[in-house]
């Protein structure tokens, strides 16, 4: 199932339906590096809500995207992840280590607009130097 992708100003958001194979996965990743870079993305919200499990492909491969979303130069949050969810992560030993998260998509957009804020505002100081 493929997931869609929406430019929002400076960002895209990706929200997944439903569950996704690993190949919808990996596709979803290639789709997103790629967009990134087309659109001069700063940010990606990538919205989980509607997921109720997440295996150790799926974590492994979110917190992949979002290292390569990192060095594309944009930054990724990922919002929605339900309590259940999150328990059963926590007790699988299942961390997103390195992934910004958020509640949800507000919070997530929030988080976006502060970290670009903050990293242009240290851009034009290190250019007036």
């Amino acid at each position: 199932m493929e997931v869609p992708i929406l430019k929002q100003g400076p960002y895209l958001m990706a929200t997944i339906q439903s569950a996704l194979t690993d190949a919808d996965l990996l596709s979803l990743r290639d789709a997103l590096v790629s967009k990134v870079g087309r659109f001069r993305s700063r940010g990606v919200i990538m919205d989980v809500t509607a997921l109720d499990v997440m295996d150790s492909f799926s974590t492994r491969v979110l917190r992949d995207l979002a290292m390569m979303i990192r060095l594309r130069g944009a930054r990724m949050v990922i919002v929605g992840i339900q309590p259940e969810v999150a328990f059963a992560m926590v007790k699988l030993g299942l961390t997103l280590q390195g992934v910004e998260t958020a509640l949800d998509l507000e919070e997530g957009l929030a988080f976006l607009d502060v970290t670009l804020k903050n990293q242009n505002t240290e851009e034009s100081h290190a250019r007036g130097r």
